[in-house]
């Protein structure tokens, strides 16, 4: 085991107690979580961009955030569409992760701000953006598991939560920013 393989090593069984997941199992169900809601993000922002799978594309996603009272609506449709394409494939390939994870849950806040008095329950409610949002901070905190890209830089070869940490407060800011633009 290389000094990096010991950062990465999970939690060992309690005498008395089942035993502990192999790392193997952790990396696995992250990257199980990566794919589906990194897909998932990616066919939402899709929709918003060009308008695939039925979506509205930048004209329709515009009229919906302009109903909604964001300012310049054409513009918060582009970034949205490309916050939730760019941070859904970065989850996918679990690059940069704390930061895809950062775009998505920022995204989603807003999302959860539109639909907020539809009570938790969808379809009016927020259960399915808060799903999201968590599951996206979730995977900042954890990071992405051994089968990613980020396995390959430097930096973030070894997951450090005050990285997850830092890019979830800049996403929460950026999105707080946004919410402050929207009358």
């Amino acid at each position: 085991m290389t000094t990096s393989d010991a950062t990465l090593t999970r939690p060992v069984a309690v005498p008395g107690t089942a035993p502990a997941a192999p790392a193997r199992a952790y990396d696995a169900g992250l990257l199980v979580l990566r794919l589906v809601l990194g897909l998932t993000m990616a066919a939402h922002g899709t929709q918003k961009l060009f308008g695939w799978f039925g979506g509205g594309g930048v004209d329709g996603t515009g009229q919906f955030f302009a109903a909604s009272g964001y300012p310049s609506p054409k513009a918060f449709a582009v970034v949205a569409g490309l916050s939730e394409t760019l941070g859904g494939l970065g989850l996918v390939l679990g690059l940069l992760t704390p930061l895809a994870a950062a775009a998505v849950a920022g995204t989603l806040v807003n999302a959860i701000s539109v639909k907020w008095g539809g009570g938790f329950f969808a379809p009016q409610g927020v259960e399915y953006e808060l799903l999201i949002a968590l599951s996206a901070v979730a995977l900042a905190l954890t990071g992405p598991g051994r089968i990613a890209v980020d396995r390959l830089l430097p930096v973030l070869r070894s997951h450090r939560v005050a990285h997850g940490v830092a890019a979830i407060v800049l996403g929460a800011v950026v999105a707080g920013v946004t919410l402050l633009l929207r009358h």
